[in-house]
């Protein structure tokens, strides 16, 4: 089936804000579909060719960080989710600022502003450059990256600031990261999100290895 070549001026703009806008896409006459975006109308994904589509960046960065020890575990933060009303067991993870074009760099801001930790690039690599996470919906897009480091001190958010709230962190070992997979909620009984799925699933294959 061929797909739809949106235009600009087909699509209207409801809503807009620093973080998130509401687009009217007209794709056929007397049809909507509405986009929830993170990127300004210009920039959409759904004005892209398949050349711009196949090299855009993505709009975040969420991090597996992996404690590579004798027995390895993953670090993830309980952050408070407001969309959800609940702190969600979740992976470090951070919108990519505009002067900043490089993942590596976003996820080492990332890991020391959510963990305080710092980072050296050559302990990052890309699992995936750029991930959808509900495209029924929105074309917000993450990279997925890994991070290993040898050793903890002292796991804290100290960096963070404006409405970011955080309760403590989690350090699963392979056999609680397949335990919250099978129940589908973390220890709380709490569901997680699709990211943190795809970090349990990274670190439970090994493919960190």
């Amino acid at each position: 089936m061929k797909k739809l070549n949106i235009k600009e001026n087909q699509i209207e703009t409801v809503f807009q804000s620093k973080f998130m806008n509401v687009y009217d896409m007209h794709y056929k006459e007397n049809s909507h579909y509405y986009n929830a975006s993170r990127r300004i109308k210009e920039n959409l994904v759904c004005l892209k060719n398949t050349e711009e589509f196949q090299n855009m960046r993505p709009d975040a960065v969420s991090c597996v960080l992996i404690l590579n020890m004798e027995e390895p575990k993953l670090v993830l933060c309980h952050e408070f989710r407001y969309p959800t009303g609940q702190f969600l067991l979740g992976v470090p993870a951070g919108l990519m600022d505009e002067e900043d074009c490089d993942v590596i760099e976003t996820a080492q801001r990332e890991i020391k502003e959510e963990c305080g930790i710092h980072v050296k690039r050559e302990q990052i690599s890309i699992i995936n450059p750029l991930l959808f996470s509900t495209p029924g919906m929105s074309d917000e897009s993450n990279a997925l990256v890994c991070v290993k480091v040898d050793s903890i001190q002292n796991l804290n958010a100290d960096g963070c600031e404006g409405s970011e709230l955080f309760d403590g962190y989690s350090l699963l070992t392979i056999e609680d990261a397949l335990r919250i997979l099978k129940n589908g909620k973390d220890d709380n009984h709490i569901f997680y999100s699709v990211y943190t799925w795809a970090a349990l699933m990274v670190f439970v294959s090994k493919m960190w290895l």
